[in-house]
């Protein structure tokens, strides 16, 4: 395609956002000569910027439902930016929804499933589609056939500064707080945490400052884990993956950076979501699933361990 401005539209969140990377990365090798911009939200803007994979990083992409000032900037950043194209890599009801800020036109092509866009995913089976397969579908539509798996190797990021030994292994033991189903209990993670430091091996605490309580409850059981809950950054995650030992996690956006980044990680699975559809891509991933999560136990757990 010639010169031309494009659009890509990926909000969130985490885990969806590190599978939207191969993708991304087909985007901007078809349109080499192209001015890319990502339409995403603040917590990617500067790891988007950092990738080297687009021109330009909007991150504005989700007003509230009453910022009409929000809108009305929407509304006139996408028609007054000359787009050629847009992929919408989202494929919500929200984003679909950017396709009619347009009206009255004109509109530029539009691949998504926006009712009435010029390259629609049109396959009724999208939804039953594993996250990575269902985007490289979609881009194939658009005329994008080879998208690679997500690519981390640009991140730098040294892990110096967190002082940790030789030999780490991550655990990434929270969750959105509305899903409980889909953590394992801190009591198992303590367990886990315990055994590896017993082989010479520190448990590394992974997850968001508001995860306290569970990182205090696994020290409790393994004082000498590090947790550095509520201090690492997406580039910090990815730097500490390509050097540790192997990653234990729910099904949580860490660790679907966790594992694109090379780690061999043990992902955690309830009947909370579908390791089919949503379940993290990398080089070395185990799944274990059980339902209630609860009555999976470490030894299970270590048993799958490298």
């Amino acid at each position: 395609m010639p010169s031309s401005r494009i659009l890509v539209i990926k909000l969130g969140a985490l885990g969806d956002f590190v599978q939207a990377l191969g993708p991304m990365a087909a985007i901007r090798r078809h349109h080499r000569d192209a001015h890319v911009t990502l339409l995403t939200t603040r917590p990617f803007h500067d790891f988007a910027q950092v990738s080297g994979l687009f021109d330009e990083v909007w991150d504005f992409g989700r007003p509230g439902d009453a910022e009409v000032a929000g809108w009305l900037m929407l509304r006139r950043r996408l028609r007054g930016a000359g787009l050629a194209r847009v992929y919408d890599l989202q494929t919500s009801d929200r984003s679909s929804f950017y396709f009619r800020l347009f009206w009255p036109g004109p509109r530029p092509e539009w691949s998504g499933i926006a009712r009435g866009c010029s390259h629609p995913h049109a396959n009724p089976r999208r939804d039953l589609m594993h996250t990575v397969d269902r985007q490289a579908e979609q881009l194939a539509m658009a005329g994008i056939t080879d998208v690679p798996a997500a690519d981390l190797s640009w991140i730098k990021t040294g892990i110096g500064h967190f002082r940790l030994p030789a030999r780490f292994a991550l655990l990434a033991p929270g969750g959105a707080r509305h899903r409980p189903g889909k953590r394992w209990p801190a009591a198992h993670y303590g367990e886990l945490a315990r055994a590896l430091a017993g082989r010479g091996i520190t448990p590394v605490l992974l997850g968001a400052a508001d995860e306290a309580a569970i990182m205090a409850a696994i020290k409790g059981a393994c004082p000498g884990a590090v947790d550095l809950a509520g201090q690492t950054n997406l580039f910090d995650l990815a730097a500490l993956a390509r050097l540790a030992q192997f990653a234990v996690g729910n099904d949580t956006g860490p660790m679907h950076l966790i594992a694109g980044a090379g780690c061999r990680s043990v992902v955690l699975y309830s009947e909370d979501s579908d390791p089919a559809l949503c379940g993290q891509r990398g080089p070395t991933v185990t799944i274990l699933r059980r339902q209630p999560l609860a009555a999976l136990f470490a030894a299970e757990v270590l048993d799958a361990l490298p």
